[in-house]
């Protein structure tokens, strides 16, 4: 009896789908070309939701590919990898995705809520996920990296625009305290003899 090796892999991740209770896409991350169109990944994923929306599973296979799937609400929360895939590994990036993203959502882990804290989902999936490689699947390390925390205001309320206007003046203001000391550090003449 023959037995093949699979050679280990980094790239553990197909894809990160996250959907409406329609089976629209709200936010889909392929990270290769196992669907290299729009169209076939909008096929593959209406294909998914249609399997797993009844369902009370949390992993199916589907196409050849292993996904595992979480829903609240009207949310469907999907991470798909190769058929060999390890389970326990694509839940657990599952697991922080859900995780961090009811964090974001400060627990209201809707539909609307999440369109208002979009730009804070996509940073946080990044930061799971980059290019299939699993980074982070500990959602305490995501939001701190992410620079999402309750009791931050200014980006926790999605409002980078002024978060981003404080660095930059906190930024400008260190700017000119250093200046004014290395003028001051600049009038004094230091001999040094040898």
């Amino acid at each position: 009896m023959e037995t093949a090796l699979l050679e280990a892999s980094l790239y553990t991740v197909k894809a990160i789908c996250i959907l409406d209770n329609d089976g629209n896409r709200i936010i889909s991350k392929f990270y290769d070309d196992t669907f290299p169109t729009v169209k076939e990944q909008k096929d593959f994923e209406k294909n998914l939701f249609n399997k797993t929306h009844k369902a009370n599973a949390e992993i199916i296979m589907i196409d050849g590919l292993t996904s595992v799937y979480r829903s609240n609400v009207d949310l469907f929360f999907y991470v798909v990898g190769s058929s060999q895939e390890n389970e326990l590994i694509l839940h657990s990036v599952l697991n922080c995705l859900f995780d961090v993203t009811s964090q974001i959502l400060r627990k209201n882990i809707e539909k609307r809520a999440l369109f208002d804290h979009l730009d804070g989902i996509y940073l946080a999936i990044d930061e799971i996920v980059d290019g299939g490689i699993i980074l982070e699947a500990d959602p305490a390390s995501v939001l701190q990296r992410v620079a999402l925390k309750g009791d931050d205001p200014t980006m926790s309320d999605g409002n980078f625009k002024d978060a981003i206007t404080s660095k930059l003046d906190v930024g400008q203001r260190t700017s000119k305290v250093l200046q004014q000391a290395k003028d001051q550090l600049g009038g004094w003449s230091v001999g040094w003899k040898n």
